[in-house]
Formats: structure tokens, C-alpha cells, sequence
């Protein structure tokens, strides 16, 4: 019943904006800017910012069990958040906002995110952390809350404008839209057989991967 309730029809396939293709991506790269904002600013910990702590790894002041152990505690912290904050949300019924219409690009996102080839999704992940380990070694030099603001606010709308891969985003948007499938009714136009809980493991697994190799090879080692 559920599945018939939810691919029922077909529900408007808009937000109801008149915005076009590249500033709406320059605008959602602007606002997910908040993210990195608050974990800089509050003092927060994310996963692929940490990927940076190989530079201290290869100075000797922390040993690699230290390194992996740091990882492993802030992924695993970072997507308790991200799946707790997708319920939240999910609860909240955000997605029946504009008629439906945000609720089904909930979906839509996270349709396409699962549904990406794997070393599409890895070269992502790479060009995604690159910018984000370059936002946070800049913030570095910033000495108030604005310089750190506008440090991070360019790198990381770049890589939302340019559709690159987060896995710590990812923890949120693909819960949130395996949730929202349920709560509007979703075109048939969008295909969501990868939807599941399974398909958000499988496309985690290269985005972390290239994360690492992004931040971690790219940024940190040539510092």
C-alpha cells in the first residue's frame, strides 16, 4: 500500500521557483555554506575536515592509531547526527511544504545520489574534499568570525555548485529522502530503486574513499 501510495500519480516536479539551472546551484551552495560555518565556528568536529590531521600523522605528533581512531569516532558521531537530524526533519513534515514539492526533491536528490556509478561518486568525493580541506587550512589565517566566514563560504559553494560528493552530507540528504519517499507522492518520472538503505551504504562507500584521498592526499600531503 505504501509503495502504491507513494508512486501514485504524478505530484508537481518543481519547487515553484523561477530561478534557472546555475544560480539555483549557486544559491543551494550558498546556503549549505551554514554547515561548515557552524562546525568552524562552534568548534565542532567533521569527519573530512579531520582528514587534514594527516599532516600532524606525518610530523610524528600523533601515531597512526591515533589518526584512525580520530576518523572512526568522528564518522561514526558525524552520521549519528546526520541520520538524527534527517529524522527530526522527516518528523517535522518539512517535506509537505510548497504542496509536496520539497518533499519530492528530497527524493529526488537522494534517487540520484544513489544511483551514481561508483568511481563517479569516488572522483566526486575527491574534488569535494579538495575544496573542503582548502576552505578549512584557510580559515586557519582568518583572526575574526567574518574572515572565517567568507574563507569557507567560496570553496564550499563551489564544490555544491559543481555537484561534487560529501559523505558527511550525504548522511543527512539520503536518510532524509529514503524518509521523505514515504510522507508525498513521488512522480514516476523518478526512479528510486536505488532508494533503500542498502543503495545509501553503497554510495557512501566511494564517496568517503575519495574524501580521504581528497583531503588527505591532495591537501594535507602538500601543505
Amino acid at each position: 500500500m505504501a509503495e502504491n501510495l507513494r508512486r501514485k500519480g504524478d505530484a508537481p516536479d518543481n519547487l515553484g521557483t523561477t530561478l534557472g539551472f546555475a544560480i539555483s546551484r549557486v544559491v543551494g551552495g550558498l546556503v549549505f555554506s551554514l554547515g561548515l560555518i557552524l562546525v568552524v565556528v562552534a568548534g565542532a568536529e567533521l569527519f573530512t575536515g579531520n582528514n587534514l590531521l594527516v599532516m600532524a600523522w606525518t610530523s610524528r605528533k600523533i601515531t597512526t592509531t591515533e589518526l584512525l581512531k580520530n576518523w572512526l569516532v568522528i564518522f561514526i558521531a558525524n552520521a549519528i547526527g546526520a541520520i538524527g537530524l534527517a529524522l527530526l526533519v522527516a518528523l517535522s513534515h518539512h517535506s509537505s511544504m510548497n504542496d509536496g514539492a520539497v518533499g519530492i526533491q528530497m527524493v529526488k536528490i537522494a534517487a540520484i545520489k544513489t544511483s551514481t556509478p561508483f568511481w563517479e561518486a569516488f572522483f566526486k568525493g575527491i574534488l569535494c574534499n579538495v575544496l573542503v580541506c582548502l576552505a578549512v587550512w584557510m580559515v586557519l589565517a582568518g583572526h575574526t568570525v567574518t574572515d572565517k566566514i567568507l574563507a569557507i563560504i567560496f570553496p564550499v559553494s563551489a564544490f555544491v555548485a559543481a555537484g561534487f560528493e560529501h559523505c558527511v552530507a550525504n548522511m543527512y540528504f539520503i536518510p532524509l529522502g529514503l524518509l521523505a519517499q514515504y510522507q508525498v507522492v513521488v512522480p514516476t518520472s523518478v526512479n528510486i530503486s536505488n532508494l533503500t538503505w542498502v543503495g545509501f551504504m553503497y554510495s557512501l562507500i566511494p564517496v568517503t574513499l575519495g574524501n580521504v584521498i581528497g583531503g588527505s592526499g591532495f591537501i594535507a600531503l602538500n601543505i
